[in-house]
This record gives C-alpha cells, sequence and structure tokens, in this order.
C-alpha cells in the first residue's frame, strides 16, 4: 500500500494489523481520486472509519488541506498515526479515537465543515445512508461536497438520496465505490 500521488506520492503505507479492517487498493484508491480530484485546492475531509488512513492521507497529498480521521480501533489509530508520520506534515490531520457518532456531535461543537467525506465502514455494520443523513442534519457538510462510499456488492446504495446527487457508482471486484454530491439548498 502507497500513497499514489501528489506531495506524498510514493510513500509507503501500513495496513491494520488483523482482520477487522481492508484497506482500499492502491487501484481503487487511484480511481476514486480520478473521479473525484484529482487533485485540491485547499478544503477539509472527514473520514468516519478510517482504518489505516489512506484514503485522508492520499486526499492531503492531493491538495486538501486538513483531514479529521475517526476509527473506534486502538490498532487502527495506532496505524493511521504511523501513516501520518510518514508524509512529514503531522500538522494537517487530526486523528480521533471514538465512536464516530459520538464524535460527530463534538465536531458540531466546534463548527467544523467538510468538502470531502469518506464512509468506508465494516462491511457487516454499513448504514451509509444513514451516516450521509447524519453529517447533513448536523450540517457537517458544505454544499458542494462528495461522500466517498466503500461498500461491498450487498450494500445496494439508492441512486436517489434527498439533497445529494449520485455522481457515479463503479464496482472494483468485490468492491463497490458510490459516490454522491450534495446539493446546493435551495430557497
Amino acid at each position: 500500500m502507497r500513497i499514489v500521488a501528489g506531495d506524498f506520492g510514493g510513500r509507503r503505507l501500513k495496513a491494520v494489523p488483523g482482520m477487522q479492517t481492508r484497506p482500499t487498493t492502491d487501484k481503487v484508491k487511484e480511481a476514486v481520486f480520478n473521479i473525484i480530484g484529482p487533485y485540491f485546492d485547499g478544503g477539509q475531509s472527514l473520514d468516519l472509519f478510517a482504518g489505516s488512513g489512506g484514503l485522508s492521507i492520499e486526499a492531503v497529498s492531493r491538495g486538501i488541506d486538513r483531514a479529521v480521521l475517526i476509527d473506534r480501533q486502538y490498532q487502527a489509530i495506532k496505524t493511521i498515526q504511523d501513516n501520518i508520520t510518514v508524509t512529514k506534515a503531522a500538522e494537517r490531520f487530526d486523528v480521533i479515537k471514538g465512536d464516530a457518532q459520538r464524535v460527530l456531535e463534538r465536531l458540531v461543537t466546534q463548527q467544523e465543515r467538510f468538502d470531502l467525506l469518506f464512509l468506508d465502514p465494516p462491511y457487516a455494520k454499513q448504514q451509509i445512508v444513514k451516516d450521509i443523513q447524519r453529517c447533513d442534519e448536523l450540517q457537517l457538510l458544505n454544499p458542494g461536497c462528495r461522500v466517498i462510499c466503500e461498500t461491498d456488492m450487498n450494500a445496494d446504495l439508492p441512486d436517489d438520496l434527498p439533497g445529494f446527487k449520485l455522481i457515479r457508482r463503479q464496482d472494483y471486484g468485490i468492491t463497490v465505490i458510490t459516490i454522491y454530491q450534495k446539493t446546493a439548498v435551495e430557497v
């Protein structure tokens, strides 16, 4: 696993030990960023189930100013911190250990707003539509925010999601990437 492109391109990343997480492959990561970027002029990203942190690190490498990474598993947090070290830009990352739903409440009080939202929960615990709606209700997503969902083939995410437009759905073997964009609020 490596950082594919940008300021930190080519640097190696660690995977979380054990079987509780499955890192996004370099092929899928590159495809995702070719769809949503491939490069950014600032902004903030939020990763609710960060795992190894690879998606957020890739986003910062490609121009996102700051990434907030959340995971509840100790080994994932340790791996994320090790992976951030290889960037030599730790100040651009906030790593939070905790349950994603509880951390969202804290982000609201800090008046955080995001331009990218990564959702790659454990396949057995997917509630992606609820996670997107919750982030939207809490007003954590800027207009135009792109939501990148990584699921298995059984997730069956909807084409129509109120307040969001389906940008693309793509299969990569057993992995399915679904990308939504938050639509502007109609007044």
